[in-house]
């Protein structure tokens, strides 16, 4: 959809802002841009998607053109219209305020998301007090069991008195869910069952005439810091044959050069072929986590995609000082094996502290380890369907987003 053929919206349909500051990792404007995309697209609503920095974000939304950001209108996308926000060019002047006048001269919506703190213009806030919409600070994912009760709290703008409320995503009912679209599981279901869908998806990605029909297929996407080397030699000192498949980047790169080295000093991975990809779209992500037998994710956006894949997964957060994205490890685990058994849960217990402890000096996964992860991957892909199953009979993120906010109206 073009900038001109943005679509038709009746005069009472509500119209929802999202603002989102694109930090790094593309984890924001992931979970952002889905969201939108849902709101849209399930319930109905006129979405306005505020980016900072689209040209950034042009590599999970290819169609997106910056130039047609910054004005108003936007650029429709996927019935989303996407629009530009900056920080004033100046360092000295604060964050909170901002160059673009096509911000302040904009209609407040009916409901104001500020994604994950990020804050909001000066000259929108300032508007807002005139027509006092639904304001939503949409909070990061955390398993841990305190977002049960800051879930749907609220405080009061110390300037403006308009009141913000906190809407914290999580894997109980009493929180505000997870995003999930409602077609996901169907259609995941269908590929994993189609054997034409699963080769068709090797060949646009043109590794199809590469893959060992007897290996096993892994996905890699994490932070620089992680133990990469490490499981980079697991694999290739295995018995398992394994194809990894690296989205072009930071990651890819230490790979060719790790597989450079290795070749150099006369060794050669005869049980590991790494593949580097495309930096996928959103849907192209998606079929890739489906597709293969294991996931190693981070951050936020993958690693919930990864959970509704019903693959085995192992998940790296977000380095946080204190030894804080531990915790967050931790108290996912407890969720995520309540009721496996003990041993698989000992396993994959083991697997995600090597990948993540001690943050930047982690020793990560060695061969012992991954000969045992190969071992138990057809229980460990019983366990994580049943788990996505479990948390797909809660509501979503957005139907619950939707209902919170009109109770507010």
């Amino acid at each position: 959809m073009s900038q001109a053929q943005a679509p038709a919206a009746q005069a009472t349909t509500p119209r929802w802002d999202i603002f989102c500051s694109i930090v790094d990792n593309f984890g924001d404007i992931g979970v952002c841009w889905r969201l939108a995309r849902q709101l849209a697209h399930e319930h109905g609503l006129q979405v306005r998607l505020w980016l900072d920095k689209p040209e950034v974000a042009r590599q999970l939304i290819p169609s997106l053109n910056p130039a047609l950001t910054r004005q108003i209108p936007g650029q429709y996308i996927a019935q989303v219209e996407i629009c530009h926000w900056q920080l004033a060019a100046d360092a000295e002047i604060a964050d909170a305020e901002i160059a673009d006048a096509e911000v302040a001269d904009a209609e407040v919506a009916n409901v104001v998301i500020e994604a994950f703190a990020c804050e909001l213009p000066a000259a929108y806030l300032q508007h807002m007090q005139g027509r006092r919409p639904v304001w939503i600070n949409l909070e990061y994912l955390s398993a841990e069991s305190w977002v049960d009760e800051f879930h749907a709290g609220r405080s009061v703008h110390p300037s403006t008195g308009l009141s913000k409320h906190f809407f914290f995503p999580g894997f109980s009912h009493h929180t505000g869910g997870l995003l999930r679209e409602s077609r996901l599981l169907a259609e995941r279901m269908a590929f994993q069952q189609d054997a034409q869908l699963q080769a068709e998806f090797w060949q646009q990605l043109g590794v199809a005439p590469s893959l060992s029909e007897n290996a096993v297929k892994v996905s890699l996407f994490c932070y620089p810091h992680a133990p990469l080397h490490s499981i980079l030699q697991a694999m290739a000192e295995g018995e398992q044959e394994v194809d990894l498949f690296i989205p072009a980047g930071h990651i890819a790169e230490q790979t060719q050069a790790w597989v450079a080295q290795q070749a150099a000093a006369g060794f050669t991975a005869h049980k590991l072929k790494t593949h580097i990809i495309p930096f996928l779209s959103q849907p192209l992500y998606d079929r890739l986590l489906w597709a293969c037998e294991l996931n190693f994710v981070r951050g936020e956006d993958s690693w919930i995609r990864a959970i509704w894949a019903g693959r085995p997964l192992i998940w790296q957060p977000y380095f946080q000082q204190e030894d804080t994205h531990l915790e967050k490890l931790q108290a996912f685990l407890q969720r995520y094996h309540e009721k496996s058994s003990a041993s698989l849960t000992a396993e994959i217990m083991a697997a995600h502290q090597a990948w993540n402890a001690d943050g930047f000096k982690a020793d990560g996964i060695n061969a012992q380890q991954w000969q045992a992860l190969c071992a138990i991957l057809p229980q460990w892909q019983a366990h994580a369907q049943a788990y996505a199953s479990e948390l797909a009979e809660q509501e979503d993120l957005a139907a619950k987003l939707v209902i919170y906010c009109k109770n507010l109206f």
